[in-house]
């Protein structure tokens, strides 16, 4: 399964969508070196590649949330924790399978995939909505 940003996974706030577009990726980039077979080096520097980025958007959503005073920011953080344990658990299955397998590829597919696309359209939406009701009620 590859990933693909569509309409469903928008949030009105460009900062973040791009960064989830780019983030999408990541996540491609990882499972192409998986499907072509280059190995377990390929697979953990592409990994390392989507592991840094991962860490800077959620540095970047968790500042913005801490702008607006998003009330709901410790669950937030709660779910990105979650994903940096997935991240975690890859690299550990990439060494002890010693390189991408199918068990890996499918991994990456629940866990990171799906988590992302369920995170966007809760959590990453809820804070663009937010920031754009705080902003919409200050003009008032």
């Amino acid at each position: 399964m590859r990933a693909e940003f569509d309409e469903s996974l928008v949030t009105g706030n460009e900062m973040i969508d791009a960064q989830h577009k780019e983030l999408i990726d990541k996540i491609n980039k990882l499972l192409d070196s998986c499907e072509t077979g280059e190995g377990k080096v390929a697979a953990i520097k592409t990994l390392d590649f989507l592991a840094d980025y991962t860490e800077f958007h959620f540095g970047e959503e968790e500042k913005l949330q801490a702008e607006i005073e998003y009330p709901g920011i410790e669950k937030h953080k709660e779910e990105h924790e979650k994903l940096r344990i997935v991240v975690k658990e890859l690299y550990e299955m990439l060494e002890e399978e010693e390189g991408p397998s199918a068990a890996f590829v499918e991994q990456v597919n629940k866990n990171v995939i799906e988590w992302l696309y369920r995170h966007i359209k809760g959590f990453d939406t809820s804070v663009a909505e937010y920031k754009f009701m705080r902003e919409d009620g200050e003009r008032l």
